[in-house]
């Protein structure tokens, strides 16, 4: 105990929660899951799933996907198979966020989009373009590997048939203003691709595509995460139409063409995919927590942890419960009960009219609305912050508070604040802002609660 009341709760917190991170890093999560012994390549997870590839007879491997882990999954897998690569047997690329490209061997990284804008651009169209490209000339002794995480929606567009970029940019802004979730958000793009949906499984020739995921939706529903290129949606055009109905976007001017194109599709008949397809998750929101957990033992906390199996909700209403269960943490009087609690997840934000919208992000609203409930903070520390190290339009990962915080926050109108999704200038005036840059990777959100209560 003496070594923790020589660190503050807070940096216990951000410790915690950066161990969270480093436990879904994509270079070492390949690493642990794939092995090449001779002509064998074994692929297990953690959970136990996994495959064997006989490459005997096998021509090549077509690396293709994306994501904000792209770049470090790419990196891991040609590590892992380095002698394919040296006998350049490898080939493909991946679409990632510009900031993320850096050197690879024989997977080409392309920067499908800036840094910071998380929407369709035409270089991601372009990569994915190529993907297509890649696999449908493929032959059948060849074997497709598809590495996919979070983000991976935005940097693999491919309008479908009578549908532009711009439409596609115009769908995910009015979905994300009106508070979707990843689940609905993935639904309606889905329908919008040739690539999307198990576009890229139907497209494929080779013999086989093996699909390496590291989910950022909750309850890892295959079709959703990336927006299943490689598996058959298990939704409709139907599902989608009533996404834009249930959020108030169907009679939208900017999305008639979009649903022109769902209602138009909605009976058609998809073909079926010719090539053998394997899924396996390497990781998700639950192997964040699980690696906070462990680190927060050997920092000699007793912790709770919890994940979500779906969309939380609100943002507000999620950092008002963090507050509550804090509260109830600090405020104990039964021994051995915790004193640090980890949470994963993802909540939702829905946006203030544009003329009033300042600037944060879903885990700067969420701490804001905890601290607004706890007050002081004393005795706690929170903290809040997406895996991929971006929260919302900004440079930083979420935020944090403790008493020291609190108290510079003092008299400041967290209501309104709120109201107007203007935490980051609020934070960043009390460095309480969580910087990380990007992490190159993407698992949802993960929050860490750590208390003090009277030894």
């Amino acid at each position: 105990m003496s070594g923790r009341r020589e660190r503050s709760l807070l940096d216990d917190a951000v410790r915690i929660w950066r161990a969270g991170v480093a436990g879904v890093a994509p270079e070492r999560l390949l690493a642990d899951a794939i092995r090449l012994e001779d002509t064998l390549l074994t692929i297990e997870t953690s959970s136990g799933d996994g495959l064997d590839i006989d490459l005997t007879d096998v021509g090549r491997l077509i690396v293709v996907g994306g994501g904000k882990a792209g770049a470090g999954m790419a990196r891991g897998f040609e590590a892992a198979i380095a002698p394919l690569v040296e006998a350049r047997r490898v080939a493909g690329l991946l679409s990632v966020p510009a900031d993320c490209v850096a050197a690879t061997q024989a997977i080409k990284l392309i920067g499908g989009r800036p840094a910071g804008v998380n929407e369709p651009r035409p270089e991601g169209a372009a990569a994915t373009a190529e993907m297509l490209r890649l696999v449908s000339e493929a032959a059948p002794n060849d074997v497709v590997i598809c590495l996919l995480s979070g983000g991976g929606s935005a940097l693999m567009p491919a309008p479908a048939e009578g549908l532009t970029l711009d439409d596609k940019i115009a769908v995910a802004k009015l979905l994300a203003a009106a508070g979707a979730t990843i689940d609905e958000l993935n639904t309606v793009r889905q329908h919008l691709s040739r690539f999307k949906g198990g576009g890229l499984a139907r497209a494929c020739r080779a013999g086989r595509l093996v699909t390496l995921v590291i989910s950022d939706v909750l309850g890892d529903p295959l079709d959703l995460i990336a927006s299943g290129p490689t598996v058959e949606p298990q939704s409709t055009p139907a599902d989608a139409l009533a996404v834009l109905d249930r959020l108030r976007l169907g009679g939208e001017p900017q999305l008639a063409n979009v649903v022109h194109i769902l209602q138009s599709t909605a009976n058609e008949k998809r073909a079926r995919p010719t090539t053998e397809a394997t899924t396996l998750v390497l990781a998700n929101n639950a192997t964040a927590v699980d690696a906070a957990g462990v680190e927060a033992e050997k920092l000699g906390y007793s912790h709770a942890m919890d994940c979500a199996r779906r969309s939380e909700g609100p943002a507000e209403e999620v950092g008002r419960h963090l507050a509550q269960m804090a509260l109830r943490m600090r405020d104990a009087t039964a021994p051995n009960e915790p004193d640090c609690l980890i949470t994963g997840g993802e909540p939702t934000v829905m946006l203030a009219p544009p003329e009033i919208r300042g600037k944060g992000g879903r885990n700067q609203q969420l701490v804001l609305a905890a601290l607004q409930a706890i007050g002081d903070c004393r005795d706690i520390a929170v903290v809040s912050g997406g895996a991929d190290g971006e929260d919302g339009p900004t440079d930083a990962a979420g935020a944090m508070v403790d008493e020291r915080i609190a108290a510079k926050l003092v008299g400041a109108d967290l209501a309104d604040t709120m109201r107007r999704n203007d935490a980051y200038p609020l934070f960043d005036g009390v460095e309480a802002l969580l910087k990380t840059g990007p992490t190159n990777t993407n698992v949802c959100d993960l929050r860490v609660v750590t208390v003090s209560r009277p030894s």
